[in-house]
């Protein structure tokens, strides 16, 4: 067994580069990335401002540790915190989203003195013993139980039993404003509104996870600012840096002030810095959150229209699209890349997630359309 097998499974492909929405094999076939690498590459692959900023600091300084003062990391700081919402005025740099969401919850429970985490049903935040103890799936827990103690879980989008969970003992609660791994489920309105008035009555952090919904990708730069919600603490990652391994902590001033000591080696090196702040800063100045709003309706719609009865619902916010199919999503999925040469990932069982990087346009987004109506809704097609 490789390694490539014992981490991932491995997938038959062999990608050699990547520019803008599609990634290409050392032969030359094309394919559209549909899934980004589960939303990483926002901007597409191999963005010109990205590889640049990147290229110039690599150049200058690889690496030094935190300690030591580094423009590309002050830059960095400065346009994450600028993007984030109202309220949010430190940040901490690490190297993923779990580890993100790991500083959460120690930061959470240092700040209120206080243990218990409340999170929800199917909920995905990390696979390391703090951040999977807060996940929901047995299947990524059971092997390496006993976890990290004092969690409670309550059903995704029930505000009654969110609020009837939040107590005097609660350091934490944790969610995804729209679930990600658990099958991109939207929450119903004011459910997020709940979860702030429950926690900042009790004292509470809410801490949102950001690590698939943000950078843009629900239409908004974070996709709690659509529900008018500012958490105590936000995680992001993914698409953070286009592709280079990046996350981040974002918290308000109570949060920071309490929190206890907590740091890592690799915290805002110099390169991956400067692939933050050239990200962020395009993301915000050429306005494609906004884009991705647009890009996400038109594809939508398309999709419902196009699937019809064939499919049992399209839901989602912007380019972070759920496909409810009436079949396997690891099935369909493979079809796509093998027969259509079209990359798109599973949520859970019977959801297929479209996450293609926010450059899309209307062109790619009817090739989308066309592979998978082929694929799931045949004869709809040769209707047509």
């Amino acid at each position: 067994m490789s390694d490539l097998d014992f981490v991932s499974g491995g997938k038959p492909i062999g990608l050699e580069r990547g520019e803008g929405t599609s990634l290409y094999t050392a032969d030359g076939t094309e394919y559209i990335d549909a899934g980004a690498s589960f939303a990483c590459t926002p901007l597409g692959h191999s963005h010109p401002a990205v590889v640049e900023a990147v290229q110039e600091q690599v150049g200058d300084l690889t690496f030094v540790d935190s300690s030591y003062p580094v423009q590309s990391r002050e830059d960095a700081y400065a346009a994450l915190v600028a993007a984030t919402p109202d309220g949010l005025d430190s940040a901490w740099f690490c190297n993923s989203g779990t580890e993100a969401n790991e500083a959460a919850l120690k930061f959470a429970r240092s700040a209120t003195g206080n243990s218990k985490i409340v999170a929800a049903t199917r909920s995905f935040h990390g696979r390391t013993m703090g951040a999977l103890a807060a996940t929901w799936k047995d299947k990524y827990k059971k092997p390496f139980e006993p976890l990290a103690g004092d969690v409670e879980f309550v059903p995704y989008g029930d505000s009654e039993e969110l609020a009837a969970a939040v107590d005097d003992e609660t350091a934490a609660v944790i969610l995804e404003p729209i679930q990600g791994e658990g099958g991109i489920n939207v929450p119903p309105a004011g459910y997020l509104e709940t979860a702030r008035d429950c926690t900042e009555d009790a004292g509470a952090a809410l801490v949102l996870d950001e690590v698939q919904t943000g950078m843009g990708r629900t239409g908004e730069m974070w996709a709690c600012q659509k529900a008018g919600v500012t958490p105590d603490v936000l995680t992001t990652a993914k698409g953070l840096g286009n592709g280079l391994p990046v996350g981040a902590v974002a918290v308000q001033d109570w949060v920071a002030e309490g929190a206890a000591s907590h740091n890592a080696t690799f915290s805002g090196g110099p390169v991956v810095a400067a692939a933050v702040n050239a990200t962020v800063s395009t993301l915000v100045e050429e306005e494609w959150p906004a884009h991705a709003a647009e890009m996400g309706e038109y594809l939508t719609a398309e999709l419902e229209a196009a699937l019809g009865d064939e499919i049992r619902e399209v839901r989602g916010e912007g380019l972070l699209v759920g496909i409810e199919l009436k079949r396997g999503a690891n099935r369909v999925a493979r079809d796509l890349a093998m027969n259509h040469q079209i990359l798109a990932l599973p949520a859970g069982r019977t959801v297929l997630r479209l996450l293609p990087p926010l450059v899309i346009d209307e062109a790619v987004a009817d090739e989308l359309v066309e592979a998978l109506t082929a694929t799931v809704a045949p004869e709809a097609q040769s209707d047509a």
